[in-house]
C-alpha cells in the first residue's frame, strides 16, 4: 500500500506515516494538493497530513482543501516535534551564513536565530527538502532546520538538537482516505459546517453539541472561497459511540445550510 506524504523522505510527515501506516510505501509530494491528487487519482491508498501545531495553529492548506475534496479521517497522532540544525559532514556552526527549512519550523527557532544574529533563515518547501538541497549543493556555508531521520535518509550531521524555542511543540496528524467505517469503535467525530448570515446562528449550531454534553476539542473558521465574508466552520468532537455522531449531524443538518462530515476515527493515544 502507498500512502503520499506532503514533503521529502526523512519529513515530519513521513515519521508520522511510519506511525500510522508502518507497512506502507510513502509517495513523496511537493504541496497539499498534490497530496490530494495523488490520492484522488489511486497514486497514493491513503495519506497522512498535518492540521494542526500546538504553537503554530492549524495548517491552512490542508483544511482550505476539505470543502472541495472527498476522502474520510481515518485516524490521527499526536507528534512531539524536535528541531535539530544540520549541515553537511564536517561542516560546523561557526562556518554557517544561511539555513533553510520550512516557514513553520523557522518559526519555532526564533530563540536560535536571536542568538546567532550572523546566520540568516531562508524558507524552503519542506524541512528534509532543505536538507536533500544542502546536500546537493555541496556548500558548507549552508545548513537546514529538520528531523534527526532527515540526517539519516540523506547523509546529514547533527549540529545541534533541540533548537526550538519550546519543548511543547506537538503536531497533529491525520491518516486519510477513501469513505470507510472503521470497526473500531470511533472516539472523535470531525465535521464541518456553514451558517446562515443572522443573529445567533453560531451558538444554535454549538447548542447542538452542548445540548448532548458532548465536548468540542476544536473549532475554527475559515474563509468560504469564493464567497467573500462567508465562513465555514471546522469542529472536532469527542464522541462515545457512533450513534452520537448520527443524532449530532442530523441536528446540525436541521440548522445549518451546509454539514459534511470530515470522518469518524480513533483519536490519539498520548503523544509519540
Amino acid at each position: 500500500m502507498k500512502v503520499a506524504i506532503q514533503g521529502e523522505l526523512g519529513s515530519f510527515s513521513h515519521q508520522a506515516a511510519r506511525q500510522l501506516a508502518p507497512e506502507s510505501s510513502p509517495v513523496a509530494c511537493a504541496t497539499a494538493l498534490d497530496v490530494i491528487r495523488a490520492l484522488e487519482s489511486g497514486v497514493a491508498e491513503q495519506a497522512v497530513i498535518p492540521v494542526e501545531n500546538s504553537l503554530a495553529g492549524s495548517v491552512v492548506d490542508f483544511y482550505d482543501l476539505f470543502f472541495d475534496h472527498e476522502f474520510a479521517v481515518r485516524r490521527e497522532l499526536q507528534m512531539r516535534i524536535r528541531h535539530n540544525l544540520l549541515g553537511r559532514p564536517g561542516a560546523s556552526i561557526a562556518g554557517l551564513r544561511r539555513v533553510l527549512s520550512h516557514p513553520v519550523a523557522l518559526a519555532q527557532c526564533r530563540d536560535f536565530f536571536a542568538a546567532h544574529p550572523r546566520l540568516t533563515a531562508e524558507g524552503f518547501y519542506d524541512t528534509a527538502g532543505a536538507v536533500q538541497h544542502v546536500m546537493r549543493k555541496k556548500d558548507p556555508s549552508v545548513g537546514a532546520i529538520a528531523a534527526r531521520q532527515a540526517a539519516t535518509q540523506y547523509g546529514a550531521e547533527v549540529l545541534q538538537e533541540g533548537i526550538e524555542d519550546r519543548a511543547q511543540s506537538f503536531t497533529r496528524f491525520w491518516l486519510i482516505g477513501a469513505e470507510t467505517r472503521s470497526s473500531t469503535p470511533p472516539a472523535k467525530l470531525s465535521v464541518m459546517f456553514s451558517l446562515e448570515n443572522r443573529p445567533g446562528a453560531l451558538l444554535q449550531a454549538l447548542t447542538a453539541f452542548a445540548a448532548r454534553q458532548m465536548n468540542l476539542t476544536k473549532i475554527e473558521s475559515r474563509p468560504l472561497v469564493g464567497h467573500p465574508w462567508e465562513y465555514v466552520f471546522y469542529a472536532d468532537v469527542a464522541i462515545t459511540a457512533a450513534q452520537e455522531a448520527e443524532i449530532v449531524l442530523n441536528d446540525l443538518r436541521g440548522i445549518c445550510p451546509m454539514v459534511k462530515e470530515l470522518g469518524r476515527y480513533r483519536a490519539a493515544k498520548g503523544t509519540v
